[in-house]
C-alpha cells in the first residue's frame, strides 16, 4: 500500500512538471523576425512628374485679309519658307474691277475739282461747291486706295521664317476673312526650337521654379531621354477657375477636381526628332543632393515625439533585438529619404517591418509600433 502512494505522489509531481515546462513553452513569446535594410550614403533626386505636349516655339496661322477663292497654293508641307516669300495667290478679278472703277471715279472727281477751282477763283462757283468738288475727290481717292490693298491682299506672303506645318488648303476653296472664324489657308512653325507645355499638379507647383532641369521621353523614342528646362511658370490654373465671374471656367472648376498649372520647359533638339504634338513625359528635377545619409522611406516611423527608424541589433545570446533612433529627414526620393540628424551611421541595419497595433490590457495603443511613415510631399 505504501509503494503505491509512493508513485502516485511522484506521478502528481511529473505532471506538474510537465504541465508547467509544456505552458512555459506554449506561453513563450516567438523571436520576432525582423526585414531590414541597411543606412547608405548616395546621391538623392526629388523630382516633379508630369505629362505635356511638344510645341514650335513659334507658329502662325496664315489666313486672308479679304474674301476670295483661292487661285495658287505655291508651297506644299514640309517646305521651308522665308518672311516675305509669296506663298498663296487669291482670285483677284472682283477686286482689279472694282479698281479700275475706283480710279474711273477718281480721274472724274479730279477734272470737276480742277474746273471748279477755275471757276471759284473768277466768281463763277461758291466756296461751298468748291469744298462739296474737294470732298467727293478725297472719297474718290480713299476708294482707289481701299481697291488697291486688296488687290495687293490677293498675294499672301509668309510672316515669319518657318516650315510649313501640314497640308495647306487646295485651290479652288473659298478663304474667308474674319475676326472670329477666318479660312486657315496654312500654318508655319518655327522648329529650330521646341517648347514642352506641360500641366503640373497643384500640390506639386510649388516646389517647381523656372531654370530647374527636367528630363522626358516620348513614345516615338522610349529608349531615348530628352533634357529641359523650365522656362515659365503660369500664374493661374489651366481652367481659370479662380475667376468667379467667368461662367465657363466656374462650372469647369466644380466638375474636375483637381487644379492643374501650365508650366512651359525650353526643350533642345538638335537632331529635330520631336514633332508637334507629340506627348510628353517628364519628370522636373525639383531638388538634388549629392553623398547623403539615407534609409529606406519605408523604414520611417513616426510617433508624438517625432520621425523615428528601428535600428536592429544582436544582443548577448544573439537575438535580434530593436532600438528606436530619433531622426531629422531632409529630400525626399523615389525610395530613400535623407536624414539630417540622428544618431545613425553607414552600414546600420534598419528594419522595413511593420506591426499591426497592439492593445494594452487598458485598451490603448502602445508604444506606436506599426505607425506608417509620413507620406512625402514632392
Amino acid at each position: 500500500m505504501k509503494w503505491k502512494i509512493i508513485i502516485a505522489a511522484i506521478l502528481i509531481i511529473a505532471a506538474a512538471i510537465g504541465y508547467k515546462f509544456y505552458t512555459e513553452k506554449v506561453t513563450a513569446e516567438p523571436e520576432k523576425v525582423y526585414e531590414t535594410e541597411p543606412v547608405i550614403r548616395m546621391d538623392l533626386t526629388k523630382t516633379v512628374s508630369a505629362t505635356g505636349t511638344i510645341q514650335p516655339r513659334e507658329s502662325v496661322e496664315v489666313s486672308a485679309k479679304i474674301t476670295a477663292r483661292i487661285k495658287d497654293i505655291l508651297v506644299k508641307e514640309n517646305d521651308r519658307v522665308t518672311e516675305g516669300q509669296v506663298v498663296a495667290i487669291l482670285d483677284g478679278k472682283d477686286f482689279e474691277a472694282k479698281l479700275s472703277q475706283a480710279n474711273f471715279t477718281l480721274t472724274n472727281a479730279k477734272q470737276k475739282l480742277t474746273r471748279t477751282e477755275r471757276l471759284y477763283k473768277i466768281g463763277a462757283k461758291s466756296l461751298e461747291e468748291l469744298q462739296d468738288a474737294q470732298y467727293a475727290y478725297d472719297k474718290a481717292k480713299s476708294e482707289v486706295d481701299l481697291a488697291e490693298d486688296d488687290v495687293n491682299q490677293t498675294v499672301i506672303t509668309a510672316p515669319m521664317d518657318g516650315i510649313i506645318v501640314g497640308e495647306p488648303k487646295t485651290p479652288g476653296t473659298m478663304a474667308v476673312q474674319g475676326s472670329t472664324n477666318p479660312t486657315v489657308i496654312m500654318r508655319i512653325a518655327d522648329l529650330s526650337e521646341k517648347l514642352v507645355k506641360a500641366k503640373v499638379d497643384e500640390t506639386d507647383i510649388g516646389s517647381v521654379k523656372v531654370g530647374e532641369h527636367a528630363t522626358f521621353t516620348v513614345d516615338a523614342y522610349p529608349d531615348k531621354t530628352f533634357r529641359a528646362n523650365v522656362a515659365t511658370i503660369s500664374q493661374t490654373d489651366t481652367a481659370n477657375s479662380w475667376d468667379t465671374n467667368n461662367s465657363s471656367s466656374s462650372s469647369s472648376s466644380s466638375s474636375n477636381s483637381v487644379i492643374y498649372y501650365y508650366v512651359t520647359l525650353n526643350a533642345p533638339d538638335n537632331e529635330n526628332l520631336l514633332l508637334p504634338a507629340m506627348t510628353a513625359r517628364l519628370d522636373i528635377i525639383v531638388g538634388n543632393v549629392r553623398d547623403a545619409l539615407c534609409v529606406p522611406i519605408s523604414a520611417l516611423k513616426t510617433d508624438n515625439q517625432g520621425s523615428y527608424v528601428e535600428r536592429i541589433t544582436k544582443d548577448e545570446k544573439g537575438k535580434d533585438i530593436a532600438e528606436r533612433v530619433y531622426i531629422k529627414v531632409g529630400l525626399y526620393g523615389e525610395e530613400y529619404v535623407e536624414v539630417t540628424s540622428g544618431n545613425l551611421n553607414v552600414g546600420d541595419r534598419i528594419s522595413t517591418t511593420y506591426e499591426s497595433t497592439k492593445k494594452t490590457e487598458t485598451g490603448r495603443s502602445g508604444g506606436g509600433m506599426g505607425m506608417r511613415p509620413p507620406h512625402p510631399r514632392m
